[in-house]
C-alpha cells in the first residue's frame, strides 16, 4: 500500500455536512422513489458545491461533507441548496417530501486520503442534527466571517450542548433575507438605483484573499483602505465609502447591479496573494453601466514594498479613469507612511474591529491600535484611530469611566494632529474628540479642514452633521447627514445617521419627526439600546408619555443606575437644552 495514503494533513476550512431529514421513514414507505429523488437532489447539491468551489469529502448515501476554503461560499452555497431544493420539491406532497438539514462550522480539520476527520467535522455534524428539515444551522466561529452579510440574517439560538464536544457551542439559525425593516439600506428588496455623479464616480471592493490563510484577510482589507484613501483625496472623483463597499465582501457579485445600488460608473475589485514575504495584488477597473473591462494589471514585489504597491494601483485607475489628472495631485494624495510594518500591520487589523461597532471587537481594536503605537510612535494613524475607539465607547454608554475616556479619546487625537494636521481621517477623530467635549468650534474647524482634503470622507460629513446639530444649525446638520448618506449608500452605521437627523429635528422641537428617525434607526439596529435616552426624551415632549415611560424602562434594563445627570453629561450640547433633561423628569428617571 502507498505510505501516502496514510498521509495525514491539518488545515482550517469551512465544513458543510448535509443530512437528509426522515431518511429511514421514508425509505419504509417507498425505497425506489425515494432512491431516485436522493439521486436527483444529490446531483443539484453537488453542483451547487462545486460551483461554490466546495469539495466533497465523505459520503455515506443519505449524507454529505464537503470542506470550502472559505466560510462565506460554504454558506452561501448551504443557503442556495436549500432554495434549489424547495424549487424541485414543489409539486410533492409535504409528508413526502426530501428535506436535507445542513450544517456549517470552521474549525481544524485533519485530511487523510481525502477524507475529513476531526472536531471541526464533528461540530458540523452536530449542527446539522439540530437543524430543522430544510434549515441551515451554522456554528459562531462561521457567524464571526458571514455576520455582515447584506442578503442573510441570523437568529441567534443560544449556546448549546453538543455530544462528545468540549463545552457548549453558540449556534445561528441562517435566513434568507435580513432581519432589518424595509426601511434599511439592506431591506431585501432591490434598492432603487442611485442617478450617477456629474463626475467621474468609483467604488473600491473588498479584494480577495488569495493566500490561503484566512488570517491574512487583513492585508487584503488594508491594500483597499489605502487605495480607497488615496482616491478619496483625488478631488474630481466621487468615491463611495469603505463602510458601503464592505458590505459585498465575500460575495460574487453582478458590477451592473453594484453600480446600481452605489451609484457609481466605475468598480475596482482584486485579489492579494502572499508567499511568504512576496506579495501579488491582481487588480481590474470595471465600467459598470456596461459591465466591461477597462484596465487590469498586475503587480509584484516584496511585502516591504507594499507602499510602492499600493501607489502604482492608485495611479493606474487615476490614468484609465481621467487621464487629465496629473500625477503631482496623486502625490498629494499619498499618505505619509509609517517607518515600521509591524506598526501597519497592527493597524490594518485594527480597522475592521473598530468599524464593527461591537464592544469586544472595539476593545481587540484598541489592543492592535496600541500595540502599533509602541512599535512606531511616530505614526499618526493608530494614535487616531485609537481616539476613535475610546470616543464610540463615550457615546454608546459602554465605559464605566466616561470621562477618563473622553480625555483619553482627546489627548490621543491630539498627538496624532501633532504628527500630521494634514490626513482626514486624523482630523475627523479629532473633530470627535472635540465634540465630545463639547468645544464645537474647534471640532467644526477640524472637520473642515478634513473635508477639505477628503471631500469623498462619508464619516467627516457625518461628524460635520452632528457638530452641526450641537452648533443649533439643524438644516445645515440634515444637508451633512444626506450627503453622508450619498457617499455611503450601504452603510452598516447607517442608523447613526438617522439618529443624527433625529437630533437635528429635536433642536428644531419638531419632536414626532425626531421619534420617527429615531425609530427608523432603531429599526436597524435593535441593539442600540443607549439611544433609548434620546428616545425617552423625544416621545415625553412630543406629548407620548406611556411610550416614554416604556423608552425609559427600556435604557434602565440596560442601565439599571443610570440617572439624568449622567445621561445630560454624554452629550453636552443636547444636555444643555431645557426639553432634553425635562423629557427625561417626565419619563420617571431619577436625578
Amino acid at each position: 500500500m502507498d505510505r501516502q495514503e496514510h498521509r495525514v494533513e491539518r488545515r482550517l476550512a469551512a465544513i458543510f455536512a448535509a443530512d437528509v431529514a426522515g431518511y429511514s421513514r421514508l425509505m419504509s414507505r417507498d425505497e425506489a422513489g425515494t432512491l431516485r429523488s436522493l439521486t436527483a437532489r444529490r446531483e443539484i447539491m453537488d453542483r451547487l458545491i462545486s460551483e461554490h468551489g466546495g469539495r466533497i469529502a465523505n459520503t455515506a448515501g443519505d449524507s454529505v461533507l464537503a470542506e470550502f476554503p472559505s466560510a462565506v461560499d460554504a454558506v452561501q452555497c448551504a443557503v442556495a441548496v436549500q432554495e434549489a431544493l424547495v424549487q424541485v420539491a414543489h409539486d410533492t406532497l409535504e409528508d413526502s417530501r426530501l428535506q436535507f438539514r445542513i450544517g456549517v462550522h470552521v474549525g481544524d480539520v485533519m485530511v487523510r486520503g481525502g477524507d475529513l476527520l476531526g472536531d471541526g467535522v464533528n461540530v458540523a455534524a452536530r449542527l446539522e442534527g439540530l437543524a430543522e428539515p430544510g434549515g441551515v444551522y451554522i456554528s459562531d466561529a462561521t457567524y464571526t466571517y458571514v455576520r455582515r452579510s447584506p442578503t442573510l440574517g441570523f437568529d441567534d439560538l443560544g449556546p448549546q450542548e453538543m455530544k462528545n464536544i468540549d463545552g457548549p457551542v453558540r449556534v445561528y439559525r441562517v435566513t434568507t433575507s435580513p432581519s432589518r425593516l424595509s426601511g434599511s439600506t439592506q431591506a431585501a428588496g432591490s434598492p432603487k438605483a442611485l442617478p450617477l455623479p456629474d463626475k467621474p464616480s468609483i467604488a473600491v471592493l473588498p479584494f480577495a484573499n488569495l493566500s490561503g490563510d484566512p488570517d491574512q484577510d487583513y492585508l487584503a482589507d488594508g491594500i483597499v483602505e489605502e487605495v480607497l484613501a488615496a482616491l478619496s483625496r483625488v478631488r474630481s472623483f466621487f468615491v463611495i465609502s469603505r463602510s458601503s463597499t464592505f458590505t459585498y465582501k465575500g460575495k460574487a457579485v453582478d458590477p451592473r447591479q453594484v453600480g446600481r445600488e452605489l451609484g457609481v460608473r466605475y468598480l475596482l475589485e482584486g485579489s492579494v496573494r502572499r508567499s511568504g514575504q512576496r506579495l501579488r495584488i491582481m487588480a481590474q477597473l470595471i465600467d459598470a453601466t456596461a459591465g466591461n473591462h477597462v484596465w487590469s494589471d498586475r503587480y509584484d514585489g516584496e511585502v516591504s514594498d507594499i507602499f510602492d504597491l499600493q501607489d502604482r494601483v492608485t495611479e493606474a485607475v487615476v490614468g484609465a479613469v481621467e487621464p487629465r489628472i496629473t500625477l503631482s495631485e496623486i502625490e498629494r494624495a499619498k499618505r505619509k507612511r509609517p517607518d515600521n510594518l509591524d506598526a501597519y500591520d497592527c493597524v490594518m487589523r485594527a480597522f475592521p474591529a473598530l468599524w464593527s461597532q461591537e464592544p469586544d471587537e472595539i476593545a481587540e481594536g484598541l489592543r492592535f491600535a496600541r500595540e502599533a503605537m509602541r512599535l512606531d510612535p511616530a505614526y499618526a494613524l493608530p494614535k487616531a484611530l485609537a481616539a476613535w475607539g475610546h470616543a464610540q465607547d463615550v457615546v454608546y454608554t459602554r465605559t464605566v469611566t466616561p470621562d477618563e475616556d473622553r480625555e483619553k479619546a482627546f489627548r490621543l487625537a491630539q498627538e496624532a494632529a501633532s504628527l500630521d494636521s494634514n490626513d482626514p481621517l486624523i482630523l475627523t477623530a479629532l473633530a470627535t474628540a472635540y465634540s465630545l467635549l463639547g468645544q464645537f468650534d474647534p471640532g467644526l474647524a477640524a472637520v473642515e479642514k478634513a473635508l477639505a482634503l477628503d471631500p469623498n470622507s462619508a464619516w467627516a460629513w457625518s461628524r460635520s452633521g452632528y457638530l452641526n446639530v450641537y452648533k443649533s444649525r439643524p438644516e445645515r446638520a440634515i444637508e451633512h447627514f444626506e450627503r453622508a448618506i450619498r457617499l455611503s449608500p450601504l452603510d452598516p452605521m447607517h442608523y447613526n445617521t438617522l439618529f443624527g437627523i433625529a437630533g437635528a429635528h429635536f433642536i428644531r422641537a419638531d419632536y414626532e419627526e425626531a421619534v420617527r428617525w429615531l425609530e427608523k434607526g432603531l429599526a436597524e439596529k435593535p441593539s442600540a439600546v443607549w439611544v433609548y435616552r434620546f428616545l425617552t426624551a423625544a416621545y415625553a415632549n412630543a406629548g407620548r408619555i406611556e411610550d416614554a415611560r416604556w423608552a425609559a424602562s427600556k435604557l434602565r434594563a440596560a442601565y439599571p443606575t443610570i440617572t439624568i445627570s449622567q445621561i445630560v453629561q454624554v452629550v453636552p450640547a443636547l444636555g444643555k437644552l431645557p426639553a432634553y433633561a425635562d423629557g427625561l423628569r417626565k419619563a420617571g428617571l431619577p436625578e
